[in-house]
């Protein structure tokens, strides 16, 4: 298997752990939805998913962050190595792709919007709690 096919088995692989379909016309709509250069063709990303082609590193950008995977990661299939060594703070650790992706739109909402969805979610905890919590 060569490198553009490998790089098409991680994409497909990180689509479908994000909880998308694997299609080229789910992949085009979703990476053009968040790409602020000239839109992508059908044509390109159903060569990026047969292993034909590799997209720039500014749209591989793009993907990483929609898919919340590591662009290194994403790209050549592990993950980068540094020498400056960061502690992972205690969600990073547990949180599984679908937290990460919810995290990753919380934060791009301005203060106002996160405010309501912060709202949304304690009513939810609330209605759905088994336990009595210490913060109610």
């Amino acid at each position: 298997m060569n490198e553009k096919q490998m790089f098409a088995e991680r994409l497909k692989n990180a689509m479908q752990a994000a909880g998308y379909d694997v299609r080229s016309s789910v992949l085009e709509r979703e990476f053009n939805l968040r790409y602020w250069g000239k839109p992508i063709t059908y044509q390109a990303v159903r060569r990026w998913l047969r292993g034909d082609s590799i997209p720039s590193q500014e749209k591989l950008q793009v993907l990483a962050h929609w898919l919340a995977i590591d662009p290194h990661q994403l790209r050549y299939g592990r993950v980068a190595t540094s020498s400056i060594s960061e502690p992972s703070a205690v969600w990073d650790i547990s949180s599984n792709n679908e937290e990460q992706r919810l995290l990753a739109l919380y934060r791009r909402l301005p203060t106002e919007q996160r405010k309501v969805v912060l709202e949304v979610m304690e009513t939810f905890a609330k209605a759905y709690s088994t336990t009595d919590s210490p913060n109610k």
